[in-house]
Order: C-alpha cells, then sequence, then structure tokens
C-alpha cells in the first residue's frame, strides 16, 4: 500500500463542518416534532457540535439557566410557549448576543419579519436541508461578538 493513499485528507461531504469548527461549541435544540428533532440532532452531531434538547419554549429557558449556549436552533410553533414568546423572554433575561435562528415551515417575507421583530437573528427554513442549516449556523457562530 502507498503511503500517498494515507497521506491525503479525506474529501468533506455536503452538509458537514470541520470538527475543528464545531468542536466544543453547544447548541439548544428546540423543537417539539420528534421527527425534525431527530433529523435535525444527527445534523448536527455529524457536522460535530454538542446538541441539547428542548421541546418547547418553556424547556428551553429552564435549559438557558442551567447551561451555557452557543446559538439556539428554536421551532416558532409549539405547545406551552412558541418560539417567538421563549425568544422574546431570552432577549428579555439578557441574552443579547445569543444567536438565535428560527426553524419553520412558513416561507412568507412576514414569518421571516416576525422572527426578527421577535428578536431571532435569522432563520431556517423546513424541510431542512443539512447543508443549508450548517452554513447558516457557522454564519452565525463566526459573526464579531458587538463590544
Amino acid at each position: 500500500m502507498s503511503s500517498d493513499f494515507r497521506d491525503k485528507e479525506a474529501p468533506k461531504r455536503e452538509g458537514t463542518s470541520s470538527p475543528s469548527k464545531t468542536a466544543g461549541k453547544c447548541i439548544l435544540l428546540v423543537e417539539d416534532d420528534k421527527s425534525c428533532q431527530k433529523l435535525s440532532q444527527c445534523i448536527l452531531i455529524k457536522a460535530g457540535f454538542t446538541v441539547k434538547l428542548a421541546e418547547n419554549g418553556k424547556q428551553a429557558l429552564d435549559q438557558i439557566r442551567q447551561d451555557v449556549f452557543d446559538l439556539i436552533l428554536m421551532d416558532m410553533q409549539m405547545p406551552q410557549m412558541d418560539g417567538l414568546a421563549a425568544t422574546r423572554e431570552i432577549r428579555n433575561l439578557g441574552f443579547k448576543d445569543l444567536p438565535i435562528l428560527g426553524l419553520t415551515a412558513n416561507a412568507f417575507a412576514s414569518d421571516r419579519q416576525r422572527c426578527l421583530d421577535a428578536g431571532m437573528n435569522d432563520w431556517i427554513t423546513k424541510p431542512i436541508s443539512p447543508k443549508a442549516m450548517i452554513e447558516t449556523i457557522n454564519e452565525w457562530l463566526n459573526r464579531p461578538i458587538p463590544a
């Protein structure tokens, strides 16, 4: 066997990220739909992120008070407390610089505006594209924190 084979880097797969960029980054995934939750969790773990789960806005608030997160993925429509109300509450708790990305099947400009008005930084539409999800997350994680 030639040593050339072992010295070459494996090609990157679409929708993945370099573990060095994502290592140590913790994402809170707030999603009530079990199939969307599992799919998103698999995409994030495969990209090298640590993932914690919440099934509604109330659970997300409990998690925020207990752990440190680098980014939140927040479903818009959930029982008990929806993503918009949870985002407003997270911002009111003082988490101004924590990136919050909305997850929604609603792709209308008015829905995007509702996300932004609630305090979300951006949004990702469902059905989820692994590549688009990881690119959007990395874009927000790599932004400088305002002084």
